[in-house]
């Protein structure tokens, strides 16, 4: 697993997440901006999936365990197309706040995906 490109999803996801939470809490409904950063976290994710069945295919197999890791990666990938379908049939501003918390979510899940992949021995 390719450390910068986590932290890198680690960053969009608390980015998304405080703007969403932030244009929630303002009063503000879904609106094209949310749902786009939704998009690159899911985006990102995708990519998460393709590095972690490459990663052992090329000699950097994982540490932790893979059952974990892999129902941390499939409850992200499921997190912001969810998210982004509350926001299309609720339209209020709790979902834009839901969205943000989501996205936060997703954060703390790739977080937890590189410590299983880098740090834990099985």
């Amino acid at each position: 697993m390719i450390e910068w490109f986590a932290y890198a999803q680690v960053a969009v996801a608390v980015v998304a997440g405080l703007l969403c939470l932030v244009l929630g809490l303002a009063g503000r409904v879904p609106n094209d901006l949310v749902l786009g950063s939704l998009a690159l976290v899911e985006l990102l994710l995708i990519g998460q999936v393709v590095t972690a069945l490459v990663a052992p295919a090329v000699g950097n197999p994982p540490t932790g365990s893979l059952l974990e890791f892999w129902v941390y990666l499939v409850s992200a990938v499921l997190l912001p197309p969810a998210a982004a379908l509350w926001a299309l049939i609720d339209r209020g501003r709790w979902a834009t706040v839901v969205c943000g918390v989501a996205s936060l979510a997703v954060a703390v899940m790739v977080y937890r995906m590189l410590q299983i992949w880098t740090v834990q021995q099985a």
